[in-house]
C-alpha cells in the first residue's frame, strides 16, 4: 500500500504518516481545482506545491523519530496554510486550515507529551493571528468572484481534511501513564 508506515512504527505515528500522504497527494489536484473552478491565477495556485515535499519526507522523519514525525505535521502544515494565505489572501478561506493544524495537535500526542502538545498550540495560534493582522496584500489578485469560489473549495477541502483527520485517530488508544515531570 502505498504511504504504509514500516511495521515497526506505533499506531499514532502511523495515523501521522497516513495524513502527511493524504496531503502531498491531494496537493497536485489544487491548481487542477482552481484551473477548473475559477479559471484564472492556475500559475499563481502552482505555489501550493512548494510544501508537498515536505509532507512527503513525514514518513521518513517517522522511522528515526516517532515524536519528530508527530510534531513535524501540524507544523509543517501551519507553516503551508501561512504561506497559501499569503498567496491566496485570507477571503480565499485558506486560514481554515489552521483549524486542521490545531486538530492535529490535539490528536497527534500522548499524555507525557503534553509540553510539545502545548507548545505545538501555541505556535499554531501565534502564526493563525499573524496572518489574520499582519499579511499584507496577497501574492496574486483574486477577484471578488474568484475568491467567492477559493472560499467553497476551502471551506469544503477543510472539512473533508478535519473529517478525514477524525476517522483515521478515531480509536487510537493515546499512553495515559503520566511521566516522570506530570507525578510531581
Amino acid at each position: 500500500m502505498i504511504g504504509a508506515a514500516p511495521s515497526g512504527i506505533d499506531p499514532l505515528t502511523q495515523a501521522s504518516v497516513t495524513i502527511a500522504w493524504v496531503i502531498a497527494l491531494n496537493k497536485p489536484f489544487y491548481p487542477l481545482y482552481v484551473w477548473y473552478l475559477v479559471g484564472d491565477g492556475v500559475t499563481a495556485s502552482l505555489g501550493s506545491l512548494i510544501a508537498a515535499p515536505i509532507f512527503l519526507a513525514i514518513p521518513f522523519i517517522a522511522r528515526r523519530s516517532s515524536l519528530a514525525a508527530r510534531l513535524a505535521l501540524p507544523l509543517v502544515g501551519t507553516l503551508d496554510t501561512l504561506f497559501e494565505t499569503k498567496l491566496f489572501g485570507p477571503d480565499s478561506g485558506t486560514e481554515l486550515f489552521f483549524a486542521a493544524c490545531m486538530l492535529l495537535v490535539a490528536v497527534s500526542f500522548r499524555a507525557g507529551e503534553r509540553w510539545w502538545q502545548r507548545s505545538a498550540a501555541v505556535f499554531v495560534f501565534v502564526i493563525f493571528v499573524f496572518s489574520r493582522n499582519w499579511m499584507g496584500m496577497p501574492l496574486y489578485a483574486w477577484s471578488s468572484d474568484d475568491l467567492q469560489i477559493l472560499l467553497n473549495l476551502n471551506a469544503f477541502a477543510v472539512a473533508s481534511l478535519t473529517t478525514f483527520i477524525a476517522l483515521r485517530y478515531a480509536g487510537i488508544v493515546h499512553a495515559t501513564e503520566p511521566d516522570a515531570e506530570d507525578r510531581r
